[in-house]
Formats: structure tokens, C-alpha cells, sequence
């Protein structure tokens, strides 16, 4: 039995959500970073990924599978189920991941003054 992923793997507060470099979409990052310990189940990763609706997770897992990051398997024994995985091309992304969200937890306090900066600069300009 593989260790469930935890639901606060991607919490608001969470480095990665800051990191300014994408791969694909949005969340193909942090799909990629879901899958680093072997392969999930959809519902799996709508766990961390809550804040994601599922059909843009869908869109995102697919996204990820044309560009060759992840395999889909459809599994029709037993109790029918589909898994995603990474695959080996998928998987030389986690070193540059790590790396992103390292660099974001470093600037953490930079980035979200900026962002907070920006949005109260946005809001007086739209207000007068």
C-alpha cells in the first residue's frame, strides 16, 4: 500500500504555488510533484490538488501525457482504474522542480510583497 498523498501538499502558503517558472500549465508542476513517488490514482491527486476542478485537472493530465511527462494506464481487471505516472522524461523534471520551489521558498517575502505591491497598485488605479 503506497502512503497517501497529504491534503496540505500544496497549501496556499506553499512555496511551489509561488514559483514563477511552469511547466505546461498551471499545474502540470505540481501534478508532476504528485506523481515523484510513483504512480496515483485521479482522486489521489485531487487530494493535494483540491483547489483544481477536475476537468482542469483532466485537461492538465492530458496536457502532460501528449507532451510525454506522464503515462496513462488503464487497468480493466479487477475493479477498473486508470493510474498516471511519470515517465523518464517526466521524471528529469523533479531535479528543476526542486530547485524552482527552493528558489521560491528563498524569495518567499519578495514575492508576495511584490504581488501584494502590485494588486494595491492595481486597485487604486482602477479606483480613481
Amino acid at each position: 500500500m503506497r502512503e497517501p498523498l497529504p491534503a496540505d501538499m500544496f497549501d496556499e502558503l506553499c512555496p511551489s504555488s509561488l514559483s514563477p517558472i511552469r511547466f505546461g500549465d498551471k499545474w502540470a508542476g505540481l501534478v508532476i510533484r504528485c506523481l515523484e513517488h510513483g504512480p496515483r490514482r485521479f482522486s489521489e491527486l485531487r487530494v493535494p490538488l483540491r483547489r483544481v476542478t477536475p476537468k482542469v485537472l483532466t485537461r492538465s493530465l492530458r496536457s502532460l501525457e501528449r507532451d510525454g511527462l506522464i503515462k496513462r494506464t488503464v487497468y480493466a481487471q479487477g475493479t477498473p482504474h486508470v493510474e498516471y505516472e511519470l515517465t523518464p522524461l517526466g521524471r528529469s523534471l523533479l531535479g528543476v522542480i526542486a530547485v524552482a520551489c527552493a528558489w521560491a521558498e528563498r524569495h518567499w517575502e519578495e514575492l508576495v510583497e511584490a504581488r501584494e505591491s502590485y494588486d494595491d497598485a492595481t486597485r487604486l488605479g482602477h479606483a480613481g
